[in-house]
This record gives C-alpha cells, sequence and structure tokens, in this order.
C-alpha cells in the first residue's frame, strides 16, 4: 500500500465524518463538505492503486 492509497482512505473516512455530523446538524455546508472529501479520496486512492499496479506490473 502505497503513500497516496493510504491518504484517499484516510480522506474518504474524514469525509465521511463530516458528512454524518452535517446530516445530523442539518448543516448543508458541512455534508456537501464531507461528499466532496470523499470524491476526492476516492480519486486519489484510485491513482495509488494505478500505481501500485504500474510497479507490480514491472
Amino acid at each position: 500500500m502505497n503513500k497516496a492509497q493510504t491518504e484517499g482512505i484516510k480522506d474518504q473516512v474524514k469525509g465521511k465524518v463530516n458528512e454524518v455530523v452535517g446530516k445530523v446538524t442539518g448543516d448543508k455546508t458541512q455534508e456537501a463538505k464531507g461528499d466532496l472529501q470523499q470524491a476526492a479520496g476516492k480519486t486519489e486512492k484510485a491513482a495509488g492503486d494505478t500505481a501500485e499496479n504500474l510497479k507490480d506490473a514491472k
């Protein structure tokens, strides 16, 4: 597992927490921030997955 994968997972978790807190408190801004963090985390993890696959293919 590389750094991009780890950071991506961390961002997804932080995003989920923000999303849930936003839903519970009724804060649409925080909920949206959480959604964006999750999306960014998924993208970063996917980039890390690709880099890992390329490394393994060598």
